[in-house]
């Protein structure tokens, strides 16, 4: 039986609410006078009900929009997750990404790739992604670097993948072709029309295959009486551009 252990990290849902706890002796939640102690779920198992109080082990997911300290805007999931689906990741693969921010899509990445490497040039958010992986002992595949991608030493035909969510994109795409593998898939974050516009009148010359997707989610209420959206939704985020590497004839 795969119990609780002190000191790990749980999750609690309270009928609609969720919280991301660490599970410590003599510690509790209280929610309109209804009160759980922590001590009472050291050592059951994962998924066990107490009061009105469920208890799981968190996702990823969970850890990153409950725990994660954010210092900048994340990637949400709902586009991470797609990122790394389109990216066509797999334990054998190396990824580039510049603009670590606060480490979320490092950290979907990171699970499901072999090896990554990411930029960040503002010292505050590079140490805020660290912290992040640490508290949460997140994988250890992920070389962090505190400086500014256009000053990166990379290396050329290393990476089978690329990710870069920084506000000019532009001037990085050469730079970005040459650390690709041959047919290596890239992919960008823009959160407007016309940064868009302006990646795409730059893309043609290293770039193909390109598409862009827009990822509306919508969560609906579970409580069976009264099923029906949610009165806010996650809508526009950003813009996903994604393309393979060309090699001219």
């Amino acid at each position: 039986m795969n119990c609780f252990k002190e000191g790990e990290y749980i999750l609690i849902r309270y009928g609609e609410k969720k919280f991301l706890r660490k599970l410590l002796p003599k510690y509790s939640l209280n929610i309109k006078k209804q009160v759980l102690k922590f001590d009472e779920v050291i050592d059951k198992p994962e998924g066990i009900k107490i009061g009105n109080f469920e208890i799981y082990r968190p996702t990823l997911e969970d850890i990153i929009l409950l725990g994660f300290e954010r210092k900048t805007q994340i990637i949400y999931p709902k586009d991470a997750f797609y990122i790394a689906f389109k990216l066509d990741l797999n334990k054998e693969k190396k990824v580039l990404e510049f603009g670590t921010g606060s480490g979320a899509l490092c950290a979907v990445l990171a699970n499901l790739a072999g090896e990554i490497w990411t930029y960040e040039a503002v010292q505050e958010f590079f140490k805020t992604a660290q912290k992040n992986f640490k508290k949460f002992g997140l994988k250890g595949n992920v070389k962090f670097h505190n400086l500014d991608f256009s000053k990166a030493n990379v290396p050329e035909n290393f990476f089978d993948a690329a990710f870069v969510d920084v506000r000019e994109p532009y001037p990085h795409l050469e730079k970005v072709h040459k650390a690709l593998k041959e047919g290596g898939v890239v992919g960008f974050l823009l959160p407007t029309a016309n940064q868009v516009i302006k990646l795409l009148e730059s893309l043609e010359k290293f770039f193909g295959n390109v598409e862009i997707v827009e990822i509306l989610q919508r969560q609906y209420k579970t409580v069976a009486e009264r099923f029906r959206p949610e009165d806010q939704m996650v809508a526009h985020t950003a813009y996903l551009v994604f393309g393979r590497k060309l090699i001219s004839s």
